[in-house]
């Protein structure tokens, strides 16, 4: 397993370089990254030469790429256009989204996976159909739209939760938490039921039956760890494109996240800012995925991670 995690994590490597690069071109190289740094005027000569100096933009696309992973290495994110550390907004957000994002998984993996159990042991009844059609509702439903009617229903008309959650406390959490899983979880519910279904018709199962076996052993035991591979891959992309903020979520909650931060960074074309929160995503898809591969080997042993 060590050696396994230590080649992984080496392959990240080229992964994350080429990925930062291409972030890193598509902001400074493509446009001009003085753009809106000054508001609707043209930036100061003296700004400009200072900027230029600060990213090296008068030096070749690689040379600059250079020097920003040069800083990057130390932790170094840039600034943005109020004078403050990116690093240190990115910091002071991460916090909430991490809170938003773990419950919002939890949400989709406990209501996914029990609907899809009982579903895939049912085929064609009625809570099968049931589960079948909802979820193809709220497959088909907009996330904004969800979000305000939820904000609607949920916090105005009931006032059950808070319809803001600019603390980000977690009871002012729970509601985006629940509108942000909700889409996810109708994929793990299908995810869950199609694989629980086709792996009770396997061999094994019937093997399992035959020695006398339970049900319930058969089907937790057997059946859902097989199950759940699939499933772990989904929730690990999942978790990766949480954790980077869900943009909408918080901006439809007023909520002071990662995903509010990239949202006001591309509306005012803080491109430093861009780059810097965009890179830290990458990193995070990464260890994701990572955290998948170990997983796969700890629900199912023949998969090797030597």
């Amino acid at each position: 397993m060590g050696k396994f995690i230590i080649r992984r994590l080496l392959q990240m490597i080229p992964v994350a370089l080429g990925t930062t690069f291409l972030i890193f071109a598509m902001v400074f190289a493509t446009g001009d990254p003085l753009s809106g740094r000054c508001g609707e005027r043209p930036c100061s000569p003296a700004y400009a030469q200072a900027f230029t100096a600060e990213y090296h933009l008068d030096q070749p696309l690689l040379v600059q790429y250079g020097f920003y992973m040069g800083k990057l290495l130390q932790g170094d994110l840039g600034t943005n256009f109020f004078g403050n550390s990116v690093a240190a907004e990115l910091i002071e957000r991460y916090p909430t989204t991490i809170t938003l994002a773990l419950m919002a998984v939890a949400f989709e993996l406990v209501v996914g996976v029990v609907a899809g159990v009982l579903t895939g042991i049912r085929r064609g009844g009625f809570l099968d159909n049931l589960v079948l059609v909802s979820t193809l509702v709220v497959i088909s439903i907009p996330i904004f739209v969800i979000g305000a009617l939820a904000q609607l229903v949920f916090g105005v008309q009931l006032g059950w939760f808070p319809i803001t959650a600019t603390q980000g406390t977690i009871d002012q959490l729970i509601l985006p938490a629940l509108v942000l899983g909700s889409t996810s979880v109708a994929y793990v519910a299908r995810l869950t039921r199609g694989n629980v279904a086709e792996n009770l018709r396997s061999d094994y199962v019937r093997t399992a039956r035959a020695k006398g076996l339970t049900q319930g052993r058969i089907v937790g035991v057997h059946t859902l760890r097989n199950s759940l591979i699939p499933v772990i891959t989904f929730v690990g992309a999942d978790l990766g494109a949480l954790m980077g903020g869900a943009i909408v979520t918080e901006r439809i909650f007023n909520i002071n996240g990662v995903g509010g931060f990239i949202f006001r960074s591309i509306a005012q074309r803080d491109g430093t800012s861009v780059v810097g929160a965009v890179t830290v995503l990458v990193v995070i898809f990464l260890l994701a995925n990572l955290l998948v591969d170990i997983l796969y080997g700890v629900l199912d042993p023949r998969i090797s991670n030597d």
